[in-house]
């Protein structure tokens, strides 16, 4: 299992989720942790490329449809990390601008 670890950002968002909102995305979460790598590699990874005029390549995301939410992530190889880029509703590219943004940031 890959270690995960948080945008600080992200993590904020998943805390305004409502409780079982949070349990639902967690446990997505944990569950491609497994083995985040690209479906390519075997993996359950479902990569981005460029959404809505971004340039997401070697992110990846996550969809919870019942719930209308994405999870947008990257993966660090070198030290096996599942980092958590955005958590928020799906709503049109939103979530891939927002992912966008903070990509340039770090």
């Amino acid at each position: 299992m890959w270690q995960i670890k948080y945008h600080k950002e992200a993590l904020a968002e998943l805390k305004k989720l409502d409780k079982s909102q949070q349990v639902e995305v967690v446990k997505k979460i944990k569950q491609v942790a497994i083995n985040p790598l690209p479906r390519s590699e075997g993996g359950y990874g479902d990569p981005l490329g460029s959404k809505g005029g971004t340039k997401l390549s070697g992110y990846f995301k996550i969809k919870l449809l019942k719930l209308g939410l994405r999870v947008v992530y990257k993966l660090v190889r070198k030290n096996n990390i599942m980092r958590i880029i955005v958590v928020s509703a799906r709503e049109d590219d939103e979530v891939y601008k927002i992912a966008h943004e903070r990509k340039q940031k770090d």
